[in-house]
């Protein structure tokens, strides 16, 4: 099942389902668009924020097993759409946000952001500078393998502690995270509480001037200020001398929808960035159906006129509609 399949256009019947009381906060009708990037999309059914990890844990074990669960980081590689989210969405807030180092392994809780992560590192000498440039938490980070100036993730990953739909504490180590290339299996409807990640050593002066200078680029050529979530596609994967598609990367989103003369579309407040064409922008009132059809626009654009298909690396959840 893809992304954007995760909800059905029809919700179920979780109004007449058992929904336990926890000892955090649980809202109904919660806006996505206040909680997203993007600042689109409808609410959520009840929008869930645990008080620690037993709390989530015996909230999840007493859930009724109808109503499906989608956990968000900081909504930054997020479209809700219109009609928002059936079930319990679940956001996790600072209970969730340590960061403890022992040597060179970094146990982070899931809703540490990712640049702060990065920071944090280089100051024990340890090098995790690729996440300076990649908003969102680290939950985030290890769910989509995360990743840029040619490292992952998946590269620094140990385990990760999650909360199974069952309510079930569960470890998942490498060998069964399943990581792919922006993808890991982390199963549907389990919520990343914790991750333990394994890291390089180096000098924290030359970190810190690296992050600094990946910074100071990405703000130059990237909408870093803008409506935004993020990169929309995935770079498209290349072909082997035999012609067959393999895992590579080299040809970049960007150029494919440059070269389509998708720079700058729009489509109602909907933009395709000017500045980097990989990017899908909310000019200002944008509707989800509007962001998530120019993007459509631009894979049938790119697949027309190249004959390369583009898929989305912006996840896209919830119900159509006004």
């Amino acid at each position: 099942m893809s992304l954007a399949e995760r909800f059905p256009e029809r919700p179920p019947d979780s109004g007449s389902a058992r929904i336990p009381a926890p000892k955090g906060r649980l809202t109904p009708g919660r806006r996505m668009a206040e909680l997203t990037w993007m600042r689109v999309g409808g609410p959520a059914e009840w929008l869930l924020q645990p008080a620690d990890l037993q709390d989530l844990a015996d909230f999840m074990g007493r859930l009724d097993g109808c109503v499906p669960v989608f956990a968000i980081g900081a909504g930054t590689n997020l479209i809700v759409r219109d009609r928002g989210i059936p079930g319990v969405v679940v956001r996790l807030g600072r209970p969730f946000a340590q960061i403890e180092f022992d040597g060179c392994r970094a146990r982070v809780g899931a809703s540490a952001l990712g640049p702060r992560l990065a920071v944090e590192a280089a100051n024990q000498g340890l090098d995790l500078t690729f996440l300076r440039t990649i908003p969102g938490t680290v939950g985030g980070a290890v769910r989509m393998n995360a990743g840029c100036y040619g490292r992952y993730l998946a590269d620094v990953f140990e385990e990760a502690t999650v909360v199974a739909r069952s309510g079930e504490i569960k470890r998942i180590g490498k060998e069964d995270a399943g990581f792919g290339y922006r993808s890991s299996s982390i199963p549907e409807g389990s919520v990343i509480v914790e991750v333990e990640l394994k890291c390089p050593r180096g000098r924290s002066s030359e970190l810190a001037q690296r992050m600094e200078s990946q910074f100071a680029y990405r703000s130059a050529t990237q909408p870093t200020k803008a409506g935004t979530a993020g990169s929309a596609f995935r770079n498209p994967a290349g072909f082997a001398s035999t012609g067959l598609p393999c895992d590579r990367h080299e040809l970049k989103a960007w150029k494919v929808i440059d070269r389509a003369g998708m720079r700058g579309a729009t489509h109602g407040a909907a933009q395709v960035s000017p500045l980097h064409p990989n990017f899908l922008l909310n000019l200002g009132g944008a509707t989800a159906t509007e962001i998530e059809a120019l993007g459509e626009q631009v894979r049938e654009t790119v697949l027309r006129t190249l004959g390369i298909g583009l898929e989305w690396e912006i996840v896209r959840v919830g119900e159509y509609g006004p």
